[in-house]
């Protein structure tokens, strides 16, 4: 189980319906694209935080684990917009309103990627069947739960090579570590196709119709929970029209 699935099967919103946690999560997206960079998507980074750290009861270096692959990506992403290429000043050289509209853009995917993990780590992948039954379309949902399953058998295969190669000194050297990183992509690129024909197989033989079917726990939509996520949302848009500032 990756860290991830095990933090939102401990976490305090795991018995809320999904559709309780998509229209917080969803509703704090739009915000953060949205409104204002400043201070509407920094309202909604802080606001995403607490309610993870607090509420979800998400622990921290966790949460952490979790968050720098994508804010690496969010910094990589705005770091682009400090420079222009071409131009009077030379090929490369700073942009005018670089820093403004690379912080905005900072503010705005960090936000969102924070939203993302709100639902990730309160959701487990379990608990997505859920979502037909609120519109959401099955294959969509199948679709998701296939490439989780496929993602895990996936992993286990590339454990498995990789202590086969280093049993057989295939990481002595340098050299001996690049063959073994080619075989390793190649076997297991292999593998991910007999497994995907093997799954489609054993669909296949019990009778797939396009629809994967499971058993649940009772769980219902809270009226109490989506009216404070709508509240909260509604002051978190009126506080950002109140406070609004030009980023400088």
């Amino acid at each position: 189980m990756l860290p991830i699935d095990a933090a939102a099967h401990g976490s305090r919103w795991r018995r809320r319906h999904p559709v309780d946690k998509a229209v917080l999560g969803l509703g704090l997206t739009v915000l953060a694209i949205s409104l204002p960079a400043w201070p509407g998507a920094a309202l909604v980074l802080v606001t995403a935080l607490v309610l993870l750290l607090g509420p979800a009861g998400v622990p921290g270096w966790g949460l952490w684990r979790a968050y720098k692959v994508p804010l690496g990506f969010c910094v990589t992403g705005a770091a682009t917009l400090l420079v222009q290429v071409g131009g009077p000043e030379g090929f490369v050289s700073l942009a005018d309103d670089g820093p403004s509209r690379a912080g905005e853009l900072l503010l705005r995917t960090s936000a969102a990627s924070l939203r993302v993990l709100l639902f990730a780590f309160t959701t487990p992948m379990s608990d997505l069947p859920r979502l037909v039954r609120a519109g959401v379309p099955a294959p969509v949902v199948d679709v998701a739960l296939v490439t989780y399953r496929m993602s895990f058998l996936l992993l286990d295969s590339v454990r498995r090579i990789r202590a086969a190669q280093a049993a057989r000194l295939g990481h002595t050297t340098r050299a001996a570590a690049w063959r073994s990183l080619a075989g390793l992509g190649a076997t297991a690129f292999v593998r991910a196709f007999d497994r995907a024909a093997r799954l489609q197989a054993g669909l296949a033989g019990r009778g797939y119709d396009g629809s994967l079917r499971v058993l649940l726990p009772e769980a219902r939509v809270s009226v109490r929970f989506t009216g404070a996520s709508l509240a909260l949302l509604a002051a978190l848009a009126a506080l950002t029209l109140v406070l609004e500032r030009p980023l400088t």
